[in-house]
C-alpha cells in the first residue's frame, strides 16, 4: 500500500498541500493577454510609449504622447498596467493608449 501524501505538494506561495490535480491547475496560466494600442502583447517590465495625451486624474498633470513608461507591470486586467511615473503615485493605464516600445 502506497502512502498516498506523497502524491501532494507544497505550494509555497499559499502554504497549503495541494493535491496532484490542484498543482497542475495551479502551474497552469491565468490566460490573460494583454495588448498594446498596435495588438503587441506586453508583459511585465516592458517599456512602453504613450500614443495619446493623457489627462491624470487626481494627479492635475498631461502625459503628452510619446512619454515613455518604463517597467510596467499586469494587472490581471486584460486592459489595465500598472506603473510608475515621477510625481505620480498608483498610476495605472489603459492598454489602448499604450505602445510597446
Amino acid at each position: 500500500m502506497t502512502d498516498s501524501s506523497d502524491d501532494y505538494v507544497y505550494d509555497e506561495a499559499t502554504g497549503e498541500w495541494l493535491s496532484p490535480q490542484e498543482s497542475a491547475a495551479a502551474a497552469q496560466p491565468t490566460g490573460v493577454e494583454v495588448r498594446d494600442a498596435m495588438g503587441t502583447l506586453l508583459s511585465d517590465g516592458d517599456s512602453v510609449t504613450l500614443v495619446k495625451d493623457l489627462t491624470v486624474k487626481g494627479a492635475g498633470q498631461v502625459l503628452k504622447r510619446g512619454t515613455m513608461i518604463k517597467s510596467i507591470r499586469l494587472t490581471g486586467d486584460d486592459q489595465e498596467i500598472d506603473c510608475r511615473y515621477p510625481g505620480i503615485k498608483g498610476l495605472v493605464l489603459r492598454a489602448e493608449f499604450v505602445k510597446k516600445v
